[in-house]
Formats: structure tokens, C-alpha cells, sequence
């Protein structure tokens, strides 16, 4: 969606704005840490004492890029814009990522979406791993036309860059908006919950479900990093939430992390853990949506190069199906152990669900809308997931009905 209001200046291009409002946390939602940096804030999805336990790059960028985290205030304002330094990923020898997307929402309604122009490039070669950091501008998003009464105004962040926020300008005083009655719902999840192709941030398959079920979102969608982690766990465990739901398989059978051995009691751990933060709230464990490749094959993925001549970057399973004798994961394998694992513990926890990630998306829906890349769904599936998973978990009956909040 191009709103005819909304246009992307460079800093030099800046209308006169009355007022600059600091950046602080009560103006952001979705973000565990704000990080000080030379050039303003750096939201995070993970807290600092969590970043310090890790030294994975991919986790580094998957976690500092704002999937679900939103500047949030009311005001009059008819002009907007905000100064950003964005990090925007490049893969050698692959397509051009697309630029990220600032959605707009006025009142709760998509009003406009922009990108900005600039900012830092942090190039991948995929095949040796080497990274490469560009370095550019700052940017500016604006949007104007506004309306001049009084409004909540929301800017979501683009989920496929990170996002330093350097400054906010309107034309009329900003103050920050009360956190309300709505409950709030916790997810972690792959890049599938993080974004992958989605048609904006607040269009991801997680924003478009709270949205439905009415409440506020914070996602720790990880593009490549939904690996039961233990810091995740406490991370979690530690968030405030009234709603919590963890979606577990395909990143575990992409990167061929683990064995069946080592799953089992690590699903439990984080269970565990959740539990000591959230004992009571709904828990929703849900598995992979359908990935053809690796139903039935283990791991790892890797990049299928034979196309980019054409544009076009796919996946392909590595491993052999009879390694599974072995141990080695698969879609079906965790499907079938999630559904265990729950079945056990919600013998004393009833509290707990379970949900087949293939209600979600599942072979039918393959059929009529492929994973573009085998492994990541675009713009048309992440609104049927969103739908789906609104109707089963928020619908009458699903774990997360209003009848059953703490």
C-alpha cells in the first residue's frame, strides 16, 4: 500500500516542525532494552544481560531488527517525521532485499507506509560467512495530511532493518498514550514470526492476529533463531504478559542443531522456565506450518543457487531421511514430539495447549500458495496464518478467549 500522503526526504529536505519530543521508552512498545547510541536509541528484543550470552551473529541482527515494535503517543499533529539510521541486510550473488516499511496507523487503521533512504549496508556472503558493514546516512520518514484532531498515532518499525531512532518531529505536542485495558500477548517464533516477507510490520502473520484478538503485541519472532535457547526462555519468563505462545521447529531442523535427545528435555526446560514467570497464563505451543522440504527430510537448509541468475533464491533440504533412525529432526519428527510433550504436561498444567502449525498452513494452502523460496511465506500467507490463528486461538473456545484470562 503507497499513501499519496506519505514521502521519504532526506534530512536536508525537512519541513518546519514545531516540536521534537525525546525518544524514550513510554513512546515505544514491543522492545525489551532501549540501547543509548551515538545517534539516539536502538530498540532491542532481547535484554542486555541476554545479548551478553551469545555470539551469533545471526541471532545479533535478527533480534535488533524491530519486528512488532512500534512508536505509540496521541496528538494532533497533522505532520510527522521521524530521523532514522537503518542496517539493511545484502546477500552476495542474491536479489536485492527490498527496502523496509514504515506502516502508519491512525486510530488503529493503516494510514500510510514509507521507507527512508541511507543508512548502513551489512553485506553476507553466504557461502564463507564473510560480513561486510557499509556505512551511510541518516534518513527521514514523513507523513503529512494528517488529520488535526486529537488521535492515537502509531508508527511501526520495519521488521527487516535495524533501527536506530534518532529523532521525532511534529507539528503539534506528542504525549504518550496509556498502556489501556488490552492484554498482552508474548510470542516467540522463526522468521516466520518474525516477518519474512510480509507486506509491512504491522502486516506480519503475529500483528495481523493481535490486531484481530484485540490485544497488544510483543514479538520475539527471531528470523533463523527460534533454537529453545535459555536466555530466550528467561527473557520470556521475565516479560510481563497476560498471553504466551512459542512456535518450535523449522529453524531447529534448518540449522540440524540438535537430536531428538537433546530436544525432548530442552522443550521441557523452556516450558519450565516460562512457567516460573507466567504459572498460570494460557500457553499455546505451536509447531511448524508445512515446509515441503523438510517434512520428512533432516537438515541443514541451504541456499540453491541455481536460479539467481534469474533472480530468484531458494532453499533445499541437505540431509538424508534415513538419518532419522539417527535422531536427526524433522518437521514431522517435532510435530509429533510437541504433541507429546503436551499431552504430558497438560496433565497437570491446564493451562497448556497445543496447536499442529499445518491448521495454520498446510498442504492445501501449498498448493495455492507456495513458499516462494521453500521455506518463507510472502505477503498472501501471512494474512491467511494471521486469520487462522485469530479464529483458533482467540476465536470462542481457543486458549487465548477472553473467558479464559487469568
Amino acid at each position: 500500500m503507497n499513501d499519496p500522503h506519505a514521502s521519504v526526504p532526506g534530512p536536508a529536505d525537512r519541513t518546519t516542525t514545531t516540536v521534537t519530543t525525546p525518544l524514550t521508552a513510554d513512546l515505544l512498545r514491543g522492545a525489551l532494552d532501549l540501547e543509548r547510541t551515538e545517534h539516539g536509541v536502538l530498540p532491542h528484543r532481547l535484554p542486555a544481560w541476554a545479548r551478553a550470552q551469545y555470539a551469533d551473529g545471526q541471532l545479533a541482527m535478527a533480534q535488533g531488527q524491530p519486528s512488532g515494535v512500534r512508536l505509540v503517543f496521541r496528538s494532533t499533529a497533522t505532520t510527522i517525521e521521524l530521523d532514522t539510521l537503518r542496517t539493511k541486510m545484502a546477500y552476495v550473488g542474491a536479489p536485492p532485499r527490498p527496502d523496509g516499511v514504515y506502516d502508519l496507523l491512525v486510530d488503529g487503521r493503516l494510514a500510510g507506509q514509507a521507507s527512508v533512504t541511507g543508512g548502513n549496508v551489512r553485506e553476507v556472503d553466504m557461502t564463507t560467512g564473510a560480513v561486510d558493514t557499509r556505512p551511510g546516512p541518516i534518513g527521514t520518514v514523513r507523513f503529512e495530511g494528517l488529520p488535526a484532531r486529537p488521535k492515537d498515532v502509531e508508527i511501526w518499525l520495519p521488521y527487516n532493518e535495524i533501527t536506530e531512532l534518532v529523532s521525532l518531529r511534529t507539528d503539534a505536542p506528542v504525549e504518550s498514550a496509556p498502556q489501556g485495558s488490552r492484554r498482552v500477548w508474548l510470542h516467540h517464533g522463526s522468521s516466520v514470526s518474525h516477518g519474512s516477507d510480509a507486506a509491512g510490520p504491522s502486516r506480519t502473520w503475529p500483528a495481523l492476529a493481535a490486531s484481530l484478538g484485540g490485544v497488544d503485541l510483543i514479538n520475539m519472532g527471531f528470523g533463523g533463531s527460534a533454537l529453545l535457547d535459555p536466555f530466550t526462555a528467561r527473557a520470556m519468563r521475565d516479560t510481563p504478559a497476560d498471553l504466551v505462545s512459542v512456535k518450535f521447529g523449522i529453524n531447529l531442523v534448518n540449522t540440524d542443531l540438535m537430536r531428538l535427545r537433546a530436544f525432548t528435555p530442552a522443550v521441557h526446560g523452556f516450558l519450565d522456565t516460562l512457567r516460573e514467570g507466567h504459572p498460570t497464563a494460557p500457553l499455546l505451543v505451536v509447531s511448524s506450518v508445512l515446509c515441503p522440504i523438510h517434512e520428512d527430510t533432516p537438515g541443514p537448509s541451504v541456499p540453491d543457487f541455481s536460479n539467481l541468475s534469474a533472480g530468484k533464491l531458494q532453499f533445499r533440504a541437505a540431509g538424508d531421511p534415513a538419518e532419522r533412525a539417527a535422531g536427526k529432526l524433522t518437521l514431522g519428527v517435532i510435530r509429533d514430539e510437541l504433541s507429546r510433550i503436551v499431552k504430558q504436561r497438560a496433565a497437570e498444567d491446564p493451562h497448556l495447549y497445543y496447536l499442529d502449525g499445518r491448521e495454520l498452513y498446510g498442504e492445501a494452502d501449498f498448493a495455492e500458495l507456495p513458499l516462494p523460496d521453500q521455506l518463507h511465506p510472502d505477503a498472501a500467507t501471512h494474512r491467511r496464518i494471521g486469520d487462522r490463528f485469530a479464529a483458533l486461538a482467540f476465536g470462542e473456545g481457543g486458549p487465548f478467549a477472553p473467558a479464559r484470562a487469568r
